[in-house]
């Protein structure tokens, strides 16, 4: 069929497959579950057929309004806000809750790509520069006040969509450092990490000597960074007192082992990843887990879904799955790399570094890699809300992508 040339059925299958495959294992936790997951396909199908028949530009025209919508949305949640397992993040409507966070990042990224894909647009201007921070920011940090660290976290991804645009990689490489001396620090005596950083600071010295231009602003950021590094030294352990004692626990976690805090915030943990190690090579069979089947773990049908992976489908079924994410999550990268508008190609940088973000946390999170912060496994963990946020946003671009393969441009 003529009107089928341009829908990349490769990318359209893995999504039909991984979110079918989804439903059947939420399906194995809770029949209810599963049922009312199927029915948010639906509605998430619905939705992409709508955004098939839509006017391309439209998604470009609406990038603003769709941009304050979603952060309009955020401010909300502090006055309508339902508060749910600690977090004041969802809207609930009767027996229907939403989760405004998953669809402030659809008008993030058309913002940014509509932005970055402007003819006034440069990112060697300050300007330009100060207000792509900004568009990225806003929403992050509305989402920080809520407070949900997880996908504050989520907002990094927008800057992989800004280093293939010519983003300096700098900001990564100081963003990791930072990172780095935080994670450090918690683990090891201040006093160790600041001499670790000074004699680091001297080697880097010392190796670009001359390399280096001698002025007052290339020494003052030197001096800056030194001290932003040794401050993130010492104030780590005074802000892990200040925490609220789950959220110190499940970075300890890392550290003392899940074992440490059975009875607390290492209790997810603990049974996850026995069921995950319980499954062996080809798993128990479905529906036959007995730690699924027991409710052994707290939320195992959203943010702890890939343990039901793991115990009833094995190592096997755990491996096809990852491996489907990782054609899925290329097969986007690959089409946003050929598109012919930078619009349609940051826009689809944007989905698929999401789409990664969100993957590796939730994996590393269940098997004790990374801090349970409550980030959903795309198009797998149970919630409309979010299945139908990923998958407008990813009928977006599948949309964008047809019309670029149909363009005679």
């Amino acid at each position: 069929m003529k009107w089928a040339e341009g829908i990349d059925k490769f990318g359209l299958g893995l999504y039909f497959l991984i979110c079918l495959f989804a439903i059947a294992n939420i399906y194995s936790v809770d029949e209810a579950l599963g049922n009312k997951q199927l029915i948010f396909f639906g509605i998430s199908c619905g939705a992409g057929l709508f955004i098939f028949v839509a006017r391309t530009k439209l998604f470009e025209n609406l990038s603003g309004v769709l941009y304050i919508c979603g952060i309009l949305l955020l401010v909300g949640l502090f006055p309508f806000g339902t508060e749910i397992l600690g977090q004041k993040n969802w809207y609930r409507f009767g027996g229907f809750t939403m989760q405004p966070v998953e669809f402030a990042k659809i008008g993030t990224a058309l913002m940014l790509a509509n932005y970055v894909a402007g003819p006034d647009f440069n990112l060697n201007n300050r300007k330009s520069l100060y207000t792509t921070i900004a568009i990225i920011a806003v929403p992050a940090v509305v989402v920080l006040a809520i407070p949900d660290v997880g996908s504050v976290l989520v907002f990094t991804a927008f800057f992989i969509a800004l280093y293939r645009e010519g983003f300096n990689g700098w900001f990564f490489g100081v963003g990791l450092i930072l990172a780095a001396v935080f994670l450090i620090s918690i683990a090891v005596d201040p006093l160790y990490v600041f001499a670790g950083i000074i004699v680091l600071a001297g080697l880097y010295l010392l190796m670009n000597f001359r390399k280096i231009s001698w002025n007052i602003i290339s020494i003052t950021t030197f001096t800056v960074i030194v001290a932003v590094l040794s401050g993130i030294a010492f104030a780590t352990p005074h802000v892990l007192e200040k925490l609220p004692k789950h959220q110190r626990e499940r970075i300890e976690v890392l550290y003392k082992g899940e074992k440490a805090f059975r009875d607390t915030s290492g209790y997810n943990l603990l049974y996850s990843k026995t069921a995950i190690g319980s499954g062996g090579l080809t798993g128990k069979g479905y529906r036959q887990g007995s730690v699924t089947q027991g409710k052994f773990v707290p939320e195992q049908e959203t943010d702890y879904i890939f343990c039901t992976v793991g115990e009833e489908w094995g190592f096997l079924g755990s491996s096809l799955l990852v491996l489907a994410y990782a054609l899925y999550i290329g097969r986007i990268y690959y089409l946003a790399e050929n598109q012919k508008t930078a619009f349609n190609r940051i826009f689809g940088y944007c989905l698929a570094s999401i789409l990664l973000m969100h993957f590796s946390i939730n994996i590393g999170m269940v098997m004790g890699l990374f801090p349970t912060v409550g980030i959903p496994l795309p198009y797998f963990s149970y919630g409309g809300s979010s299945l139908l946020a990923f998958s407008v946003m990813t009928f977006i671009f599948f949309k964008l992508n047809y019309m670029d393969k149909n363009s005679l441009v």
